[in-house]
Order: structure tokens, then C-alpha cells, then sequence
């Protein structure tokens, strides 16, 4: 591919703050739920690069073809690939989407199509890299482009507003459009590849108290490894994510709570499993617990599939163990829909 940006290229990143910034120097984004993707485009060559710098390409055969089709034959584009369902996105479609199986891909794509949100311009129609431009130009010559683009087609160009109060107005409606938090960059900053300097990230963080059904080992050390959670569902006892983000301390000092409840019931609805497409190495292994131990966790997430969830892992690897607690409260304040 003939262009002067090659894939694989590092996108630029954003670190995580707990407030939308203000001043007059930020532009402010959606932050899309969805995969992040940069779309390199040669000719009639087309290809879709993950953040990790992997192929897109053949889990999005729309995308390609609507790549390749618009009037503009070169450009390197940043950013997201994402699935809208009755109005809202959906992070669970797009999972369903890395799938070995090219018939399978083909007839999702079919169904559901993806959608990709441009945000950024890497490399213009002529073939001019713009990554030294700082966005306030970049974003110029991004808008300019994609008005020669079909306004409602697969390939759209993500919003973006200098008004603070549109960035409070998405955080919102986060909930209601599916969303993942707000992105801030930085207008006078150059391209930033493979660097958290030039934008921030603002997610909403919620909580929710689970019911601790069972426990793992750690790979080393002899202590607890990850807390398995469950809510429940019909008085039954459904796994719905762990955490495992504990010092060493934590982790013998949960052993201590933990092993004298070994031999309780566990999960009485869905169990958790072994190994799976994001964690390999899991062993199916566990301790069910009587349940008489809670956790207090917080999440960005909770998909459609009835798991916690960060990014890409159906998880409560995002989650951190704030506190635990042995007082006694009613099934129904554990149920599915008291999470906040």
C-alpha cells in the first residue's frame, strides 16, 4: 500500500480523568462504544487496523466496500467501527463480529451492519500527511472531506463541539445512546501516535453490590486470585463477572476471609466457565462459597449478554475491590437492575 503512513500504526490515546475539562482550547467527542480502527485507503485498496495494530478488514466486509467506494481515492482516517441496534450502539454485535467463520461474517454484516464515525484525518485526498498539523486543522480538512462523502452513508463523521455544555448534554444521554463516556483533545496539539498526551477520557463509573458466589486461587503466591460475582436472577444465583485487581496483601487477606466459606451452594443459575476467547489461560477451577459475602464493585459496562464489561473483555477486569461486607440484606437488593 503506496501511502506515506503504513500500517501498522499506533493510534493516538487518551488517559482517564474524572472531569470534562474546561477552556476554550478543547474540542469534545462522543466517545463511541465500539472498535477503534484506523482506515488506510489506496486506490481500491482498503484496510481497517485495530488499536493493537491488527486487520479489521475481514470482520467488516461492508466497511471495505463502503471504503472503497467513496469518491476519494487516498486517505488514512482515525476512527471507530461501531454497531447501531433500535437507536442505540451495540458493543455485543460488534463482538459477534470476530468470528472464524466468513459465512457467519458475511450474514451479520448482512443484519447488522457497522458503521464507521471518522475523527480524525491522517493523511488527506492528495497524499499529504497532516499528523504535525494541530487538530484545529486536522479537524478543518477532516470536515471538508467528508462533505464530499454521502451524508447518511456507512462511513460518517463523528460530532464535535467546542461547547462545553454539548460535552455535559452527551454525558447525559450516555445511557440512552449507548455510549461510552466524552473524549476532550486538545486543539492546538499535533497527532500524538502510540501517546496519552494530547486528549483525555471522561467514562461514567457506576457501582453495583454483588454477591461473592465463589473465588479463584492465584496463578502464584497461594492467595486469592479474583472474587467471582453473581447477581440474582428468579432467586437464583447467576455469575456475572469477577474482580481481580487487588496488592498482594489484599489478596492473602481475602484468603483469610474466603477459605472458611468454602462448601456453600456457589452459583445456583448460570456458573462461571473455563478458558474462553479473553482469557485462555483461565482454569476452571474454582471455590464455590456460602453466600454470605459481598463486594462493592464499579463497572463502565454491563452488556447485553448479562456480563460486566470493559472495552473489549466480558469482565470486571475494570473493576476494583473497594470494601466488602458481611451484613445481612434481602436476595432482591442483589437482583438484576439494582446495580447504579
Amino acid at each position: 500500500m503506496e501511502l506515506p503512513i503504513q500500517p501498522p500504526y499506533p493510534p493516538s490515546e487518551a488517559r482517564s480523568v474524572n472531569e470534562i475539562p474546561r477552556g476554550a482550547d478543547w474540542l469534545y467527542e462522543p466517545k463511541w462504544d465500539g472498535f477503534r480502527c484506523l482506515a488506510f485507503r489506496n486506490g481500491k485498496e482498503v484496510l481497517l487496523q485495530s488499536k493493537a495494530g491488527q486487520p479489521l478488514g475481514r470482520y467488516f466486509p461492508e466497511l471495505v466496500a463502503a471504503l472503497a467506494d467513496l469518491p476519494e481515492h487516498r486517505f488514512v482516517l482515525d476512527g471507530e467501527i461501531v454497531i447501531f441496534s433500535e437507536g442505540r450502539l451495540s458493543f455485543d454485535d460488534l463482538l459477534l463480529r470476530i468470528h472464524p467463520a466468513e459465512s457467519r461474517i458475511r450474514k451479520l454484516s448482512a443484519e447488522s451492519p457497522a458503521t464507521f464515525m471518522g475523527f480524525d484525518l491522517l493523511v488527506d485526498s492528495q497524499g499529504k500527511v497532516l499528523t504535525d498539523l494541530p487538530l484545529k486543522q486536522r479537524r478543518q480538512n477532516l470536515v471538508q472531506l467528508f462533505r464530499r462523502f454521502p451524508a447518511k452513508g456507512t462511513v460518517r463523521l463523528s460530532p464535535a463541539s467546542t461547547d462545553r455544555k454539548q460535552a455535559e448534554q452527551w454525558m447525559r444521554e450516555l445511557g440512552t445512546l449507548g455510549l461510552d463516556g466524552i473524549v476532550a483533545k486538545r486543539l492546538d496539539e499535533p497527532y500524538r501516535s502510540g501517546q496519552r498526551t494530547a486528549m483525555v477520557k471522561i467514562k461514567r463509573i457506576r457501582t453495583a453490590d454483588c454477591v461473592v458466589g465463589g473465588f479463584r486461587y492465584a496463578e502464584k503466591g497461594g492467595g486469592v486470585g479474583s472474587l467471582l460475582l453473581g447477581l440474582y436472577n428468579d432467586q437464583l444465583l447467576d455469575h456475572v463477572g469477577f474482580t481481580s485487581s487487588f496488592t498482594a496483601e489484599q489478596r492473602t487477606e481475602l484468603k483469610k476471609i474466603v477459605e472458611p466459606l468454602i462448601g456453600g451452594p456457589g452459583f445456583t443459575g448460570h456458573a462461571p466457565g473455563g478458558p474462553s476467547r479473553w482469557s485462555t489461560r483461565r482454569s476452571s477451577e474454582w471455590q464455590p462459597l456460602k453466600l454470605k459475602l459481598v463486594c462493592e464493585v464499579s463497572y463502565d459496562h454491563f452488556s447485553g449478554d448479562n456480563f460486566f464489561s470493559r472495552g473489549h473483555c466480558t469482565s470486571l477486569s475494570n473493576c476494583f475491590y473497594s470494601g466488602r461486607t458481611t451484613k445481612g440484606k434481602s436476595a432482591a437488593f442483589f437482583a438484576r437492575g439494582s446495580r447504579t
